[in-house]
């Protein structure tokens, strides 16, 4: 055969898949995506059955061009795009942009497909090509389309009805549904006081805690113990019934094994990545697409992860092998199992052609390839690699040990311990938890104990807690929601989280998620008005059948126009019946203060706000928290000017918050902050004049950067430190905390990993 054009999406994918390929093949990028939809109504023909109109998109034009113009030279087209909906339907773009332009005229096309980056795939996925699968070019084509008609059918609404400018999506609405019943949860949640017994003992002089189970022969409960009168009663009780000693009544003990957890999907390497790393998820896919494409490893660019965008818990033969070879090596034969460990996929629809996401090669350990990756690169490559390699490991036992201890008659207290016997495939990678206690009540080690010890007493003291409501989420626990309740596909969630915070319906505080108050209004509006399109249930039987169309079990047009017709009816018959006022205002069981007539809670510009229903006639309105803003006067900041015009400058308030600006705006729009930035002390390391303050973001969130601003642009996230780093002799150190590190002084330079822990 002559000349081959093979066709990837991204240039570092081309570069390092050319060096494996012989000199008779030339591999071109696409950049991406070459066609979307016209962006403008009517680009998705729904009295054609459904005809979708494409364009070329602008920024790719030239590298299509360039594309047609090697096709021309060339015998073959190989189209090398990503293994799933989305690279097919690439692929297939590229194809019908070829065909059009007369480039494939008496030329043979090829599909090929690659889970990994490496001589031996790639050239086996050349050798074995296949024909592009309309299947699923037709499940992206279903999906956008639908994305499409609820995006421009639903948006305008939202303008009418809320806000200009607002939006709404297909996926993304469930999403956003979630974190807004779950702020209204805690907003509703009322606290209840409990208390728990502890007893403070020691067996031959190791200390230990115990927890009262039993008090008076009656088996205690959360609540059996609610106040502190009450507590206080039953440590009198008990104070005189054990006289400073406690017997052992019973001790149990038992092993147990703990399993390795399945090798990494999509979700659960966005999840993990989240926990253990504080990556987002579009963070975390960003440096995984470039392990997976290619890095330079001194003898060129290798892929070192499979293609990451699955939802598959399966690893191939070859590599089970590698790996079970190198944990006998590395760890002795021990901690081999007599047979590889085998995990079921959680999701209905996995896609079990394709791998989990798991190094090309276990022999490329993290330390090996340290010197030639990033230090963001290094973390995700180290987490995919531990992941890997446990979950061919034998499972850990642990001995776990559950002592009562008497306390007089009818009073029992328990001390729950383990011991770890083999770690097994704990000794390498240990999965984290969402919203879980630092430690486990069981992972506590207990002094030995035989029944009939009588052991020493020394406290016994009563504990207030209040049960919390359920946690805001997480990137890392919404994923998990959003994979559980089936809405999304692995490739899609990151791009979700996203949307939710460019489009300002949610804000992330201290990694959670909080919605705004235009979030809440969409959210309620979507639940009030388009209940079975914002259903979970809905949304996951619709994935469920694209998925059918995927497979080629369904058409894609008469499942476009089973959604499109009573979907088009309710938007106009919403349009119809709805009015602004229902959708933004919510009316109070309280009067105005000023006019008797009822008060409302109101959507506005900044963000929701009190306001007499009697308006324009009565023009009493407060905020939220209670402060009353009748007084429509603007503050003058006295003393002062607007050093741009020499205008008087006014105090005002916005959707986050009060901040002074000119009284001219809009000709000027001059603005401060109302919070003067607090001095560090340090002096910026880049500029050596300014020194380093303490700000906010818009967001209300705090960083730190140089007070020469803007001549000086150096910023960071952790609180400087007045230190030199030991390693590197930058002029600063940080202090920087996490939850699976603690508190650390960190270098804040990229090339410098020096850490020291810090004691609270």
């Amino acid at each position: 055969m002559g000349k081959k054009l093979v066709i990837v999406e991204s240039p570092a994918k081309a570069k390092t898949i050319k060096k494996y390929l012989g000199k008779d093949v030339e591999v071109l990028a696409s950049y991406g995506h070459v066609r979307d939809l016209l962006p403008k109504e009517g680009a998705v023909d729904t009295a054609k059955d459904f005809e979708m109109k494409y364009q070329v998109i602008d920024r790719n034009s030239k590298h299509v061009d360039a594309i047609v113009k090697a096709m021309k030279k060339a015998d073959a087209l190989y189209l090398a795009t990503d293994p799933d909906r989305e690279g097919e339907a690439i692929s297939w773009h590229l194809y019908e942009l070829l065909k059009k332009r007369g480039a494939l005229k008496d030329k043979e096309t090829h599909r090929v497909v690659f889970h990994e980056i490496t001589k031996q795939a790639v050239n086996d996925a050349v050798a074995h090509p296949r024909e592009l699968s309309m299947s699923l070019v037709n499940a992206q084509q279903a999906r956008r389309a639908l994305d499409y008609l609820v995006g421009f059918t639903l948006s305008p609404l939202l303008w009418k009805k809320v806000r200009r400018g607002l939006s709404a999506g297909r996926v993304q609405s469930p999403a956003l549904r979630m974190i807004v019943e779950r702020e209204l949860e805690i907003e509703a949640f009322v606290a209840k006081e409990y208390w728990s017994i502890e007893a403070d003992a020691s067996a031959d002089k190791n200390d230990f805690q115990a927890k009262l189970t039993y008090f008076e022969g009656e088996k205690l409960s959360q609540f059996s113990v609610t106040d502190e009168k009450q507590s206080a009663k039953v440590v009198k009780a008990l104070d005189k019934a054990a006289q400073g000693k406690l017997l052992v009544s019973n001790v149990e003990k038992k092993q147990r094994k703990r399993n390795p957890a399945a090798p990494f999907t999509t979700s659960t390497l966005q999840q993990e990545a989240s926990r253990k790393l504080g990556f987002g998820a579009q963070r975390t896919m960003s440096i995984a697409q470039q392990l997976y494409e290619g890095v330079d490893t001194g003898e060129g660019a290798v892929g070192l992860i499979t293609y990451m965008r699955t939802d598959s818990v399966t690893l191939a033969q070859e590599a089970l092998d590698e790996i079970r070879g190198f944990i006998a090596e590395k760890y002795g034969q021990k901690m081999v199992p007599a047979k590889p460990q085998e995990y079921k996929t959680k999701s209905k629809n996995a896609q079990e052609a394709h791998e989990a996401i798991r190094p090309t090669s276990v022999l490329r350990t993290p330390e090996d390839m340290k010197a030639y990756l990033s230090a963001d690169q290094l973390k995700l490559y180290t987490l995919v690699w531990q992941r890997t390699m446990a979950s061919q490991m034998i499972h850990a036992t642990l001995n776990t040990v559950a002592v009562d201890l008497a306390c007089g008659k009818g009073n029992t207290f328990r001390a729950n311990g383990s011991t770890v016997v083999n770690p097994g495939f704990m000794s390498v990678y240990l999965e984290d938890k969402d919203d879980s206690a630092a430690s486990d009540k069981d992972e506590k080690l207990l002094p030995p104990m035989e029944v009939g010890q009588v052991v020493e007493l020394k406290a016994i003291r009563p504990e207030q807690h209040f049960t919390e409501p359920p946690p805001r989420y997480s990137e890392a626990s919404l994923v998990r929601s959003l994979e559980e309740h089936d809405i999304g596909r692995p490739s899609t969630y990151a791009s979700i989280i996203s949307t939710l915070v460019q489009r300002e319906y949610v804000e992330i505080i201290n990694k959670r998620f909080h919605p705004t108050d235009v979030g809440r209004v969409v959210g309620k509006f979507l639940v009030d008005h388009f209940t079975k399109y914002v259903d979970y249930n809905f949304t996951a039987e619709l994935e469920d059948e694209l998925d059918a169309v995927a497979r080629g079990e369904e058409e894609w047009v008469p499942l476009l126009r089973k959604f499109w017709g009573p979907f088009k009816e309710q938007v106009e018959t919403k349009d119809k019946e709805v009015q602004r006022s229902d959708v933004t205002q919510e009316l109070l069981d309280e009067d105005c203060p000023k006019c008797g007539k009822k008060l409302s809670s109101r959507l506005g510009r900044s963000g929701r706000f009190i306001g007499c229903t009697g308006y324009p006639e009565c023009d009493y309105t407060r905020n939220i928290d209670g402060e009353e803003t009748t007084n429509n006067e603007p503050e003058v900041v006295e003393g002062r000017k607007c050093p741009k015009c020499d205008s008087d400058l006014w105090i005002r308030t916005g959707r986050y918050g009060k901040f002074i600006g000119c009284s001219s705006y809009p000709k000027c729009k001059h603005i401060e902050s109302l919070e003067q930035p607090a001095n560090t002390g340090v002096e910026c390391p880049q500029c050596h004049k300014g020194e380093i303050l303490t700000r906010k973001s818009r967001r209300g969130k705090v960083f730190y950067s140089c007070s020469e601003y803007p001549d000086c642009g150096y910023a960071l996230w952790n609180e400087p430190l007045k230190e030199p780093c030991p390693k590197c002799n930058w002029p600063i150190l940080t202090l920087k905390t996490t939850k699976s590190r603690g508190t650390e002084k960190v270098c804040p330079q990229k090339d410098c990993d020096y850490s020291e822990k810090v004691e609270s």
